[in-house]
């Protein structure tokens, strides 16, 4: 299989990684008409898709250490089972995610539930892989923390602050919990790429994604009748869906699981706990969508392109520190 070879390879995965995080949204974006609980059925395919193709491609080619296959018929059985339980508890987190943003504004439940993550996740996958410097990594990830905290306030100067009262309070308990359920993702995988007969990173993205699909079928099936917002939807009308969406859906969902790969390829070298703070950084790439192709700060005010200054410095910085602490 292929793995990198030096610090600059990972790193520069660890960011693309971000690039595909941060970008996949944009299909939904594009979509018309179409329900998210509908729109989850297809991107959740494409992430499986991703991770199969990741799987027989350059997981299976190159020297160094087990195809798939192989890994496959010889890896721990409870390391296939951490990664399957990690892409449930994501694939319910993200869900949660949103309709967190949709309930409360992305000012208000983005910051709470990716600080929460980011926090949690490089903590704990810190704890069991004790990789890097704690000094830069710490100093790292509290740059990422200010740099969610400005990118919120960003969309709070252009007016996306979610509604007052019962409704907002809703949305931040939901946002705490999808931020303590993402960030345990993290510790997972890196329990099942480092323990025993340990999965490699192809192995770990295929059985991730198969978690996730496997929990749409509780969770999401029952979000469609019993949605946290809107009007409730049917497999009828996912059938009825126009090409056109379920490509969409398929597209944001490799797009995703192309992240996902990239960033598991990068903690083979560098350690969980650093590439996954820097994928983390994909906030900053969702921004740069949102500025110079869906013109979401067209006309807004000075403080909103401070606050978006702001971000951006924090996130270069963060990456920055994050790469020290690997040299650390």
């Amino acid at each position: 299989m292929y793995l990198p070879e030096s610090f600059g390879q990972a790193l520069l995965l660890t960011i693309l990684s971000a690039v595909f995080w941060g970008s996949w949204a944009n299909s939904y974006k594009g979509t018309r008409g179409y329900p998210f609980a509908l729109f989850y059925w297809d991107y959740i395919l494409g992430v499986v898709l991703a991770g199969v193709v990741f799987a027989f491609t350059l997981g299976s080619t190159g020297s160094a250490g087990e195809p798939f296959l192989a890994n496959l018929a010889a890896a721990d059985r409870s390391n296939i089972g951490f990664a399957l339980v990690a892409g449930a508890i994501f694939n319910i987190a993200n869900v949660l995610l949103v309709a967190a943003l949709d309930i409360a504004g992305l000012s208000i439940a983005f910051p709470i539930a990716i600080g929460i993550a980011v926090v949690e996740g490089v903590l704990v996958s810190y704890a069991l892989q004790p990789k890097g410097s704690v000094l830069f990594l710490s100093a790292g990830v509290a740059l990422a923390l200010l740099a969610v905290i400005f990118n919120a306030q960003a969309y709070r100067a252009i007016g996306t602050a979610g509604h007052d009262g019962s409704r907002r309070n809703r949305g931040i308990a939901i946002s705490i919990i999808s931020g303590l359920l993402m960030g345990i993702f993290a510790p997972l995988v890196t329990r099942a790429l480092t323990h025993g007969h340990a999965l490699t990173p192809y192995s770990v993205s295929v059985f991730f994604g198969i978690g996730a699909l496997l929990c749409c079928f509780l969770f999401n099936t029952y979000l469609m009748r019993r949605p946290i917002e809107g009007a409730p939807v049917t497999f009828g009308e996912y059938r009825r869906a126009d090409a056109r969406n379920h490509i969409l859906g398929l597209v944001g969902g490799v797009a995703w699981g192309c992240g996902g790969c990239l960033n598991f390829i990068a903690a083979g070298f560098v350690g969980v706990p650093i590439s996954y703070a820097i994928g983390q950084s994909a906030p900053m790439i969702a921004a740069a969508w949102g500025v110079f192709v869906w013109q979401e700060f067209r006309g807004a005010s000075s403080r909103a392109w401070r606050m978006l200054a702001m971000m951006t410095a924090c996130y270069i910085a963060a990456i920055v520190v994050i790469a020290l602490a690997y040299r650390g």
